[in-house]
């Protein structure tokens, strides 16, 4: 594939500039340091432009915390002023990666993302009786950075965007030269472009169609199980010999039929539902949203957003009756208390959310809760059935 060039050029035009702030403070506009840089803007935009220039513009400040959802992490959140610089890069940079990507690539993509994925899964598992599923042990603090370097080299040839990519990861180690810092965007679409080494090598080399891959989760399916053994062992020594990387020490291989874990979705052919780990998570989340409600530390608007997209989740799968048990059993907890409208609210408008899967049939009815009142109107659809 031909190297791309001159694109520092690109990265300093005013108008990418502009658009890599507006990019960065979506969202965000009412945090500090995001009206400090609006409210000087030209001479912002100015400074970074002059500093992409000579390589100058200062970099690495980090905001680090930990989250832990699903499991802890470690954030390294970068500066606004530098969030800029990101999108400036990748603003240029992102189609360079998109052109080496391979289809079934399925993370930091435009009209990609995880239930593209999920869906792709679930046809695949409907052709094919085994699935292997793999990923990559500490992924993010794994990838070493000479050998990422070496990969852009292959497909950008412009000095200055290579200088800055490196400058880059110099500024987060998790050991000696490697690791990329979770929370950044340029490390988002590095470590997906970092394996895209072995997306070729698993569709090329291995000649394995049935093949899916989000981020650091990836899975083979395949006709018999001896066969993705080796599949296995193949994709393995690639992993450790040229990316210098290790797998998790629990892959598997399996029979579709009994489900598959991915994204947080147990895959089955042709549909999926939530995972046990999933489950308690949305558990867990509706019970501390109802606290930090009736704590009043949320008012009823607050309360019904988070619950929204908590519920927004889970109508991606089938889990129509997982849902309608924990709410009913959240109203249970509840009786007693006056009712709020903002969950009959939520629930009229969750009814009326399109659904990802075919209508089976209709819910049976449930007598309402004290504190869960349902308004039906005439405009509701029916969820489908779990399966």
């Amino acid at each position: 594939m031909k190297r791309v060039g001159q694109l520092m050029t690109a990265v300093i035009e005013p108008d990418n500039l502009r658009l890599a702030f507006w990019k960065a403070a979506r969202g965000k506009a009412d945090r500090a340091e995001v009206q400090r840089y609006r409210a000087n803007l030209e001479a912002e935009l100015t400074r970074l432009r002059l500093g992409l220039l000579d390589g100058t513009y200062p970099i690495g400040r980090y905001r680090r915390f930990v989250v832990h959802d699903p499991k802890r992490r470690t954030i390294h959140a970068p500066a606004f002023a530098e969030r800029v610089l990101h999108h400036a890069l990748m603003n240029v940079c992102e189609p360079c990666f998109e052109r080496w990507a391979v289809q079934d690539s399925y993370a930091c993509r435009k009209g990609k993302g995880q239930w593209a994925a999920v869906r792709r899964a679930e046809g695949f598992a409907r052709r094919a009786p085994f699935f292997l599923k793999l990923d990559i042990r500490k992924y993010f603090d794994s990838v070493p950075h000479e050998r990422l370097l070496a990969q852009l080299a292959r497909h950008i040839k412009d000095s200055a965007i290579l200088s800055w990519f490196g400058r880059l990861l110099a500024s987060y180690q998790a050991s000696p030269g490697r690791g990329l810092p979770i929370g950044s965007l340029t490390s988002q679409h590095l470590a997906n472009f970092y394996l895209g080494r072995l997306d070729r090598f698993v569709k090329e080399r291995l000649r394995c169609a049935a093949y899916v891959r989000y981020m650091d989760d990836f899975c083979v399916w395949g006709e018999r199980s001896a066969e993705l053994a080796a599949v296995r062992r193949e994709i393995e020594a690639f992993l450790a010999e040229v990316l210098g990387l290790s797998p998790k020490p629990t892959p598997y291989v399996n029979r579709t039929e009994r489900g598959m874990d991915f994204l947080g979705c147990r895959v089955f052919p042709g549909y999926s539902t939530l995972n046990s780990r999933s489950r308690r998570r949305f558990r867990r989340k509706l019970a501390r949203y109802e606290s930090r409600f009736e704590a009043g530390q949320w008012d009823e608007d607050c309360l019904q957003r988070h619950v929204q997209t908590l519920v927004a989740f889970t109508r991606q799968v089938s889990a129509f009756r997982f849902r309608q048990q924990v709410l009913e059993a959240l109203g249970q907890r509840s009786i007693g208390l006056e009712p709020r409208e903002p969950r009959g609210q939520l629930e009229q408008q969750r009814a009326e959310l399109p659904v990802s899967e075919p209508e089976q049939e209709p819910p049976v009815e449930h007598e309402p809760q004290p504190r869960v009142p349902r308004r039906p109107s005439s405009g509701q659809r029916p969820e489908a059935e779990e399966n």
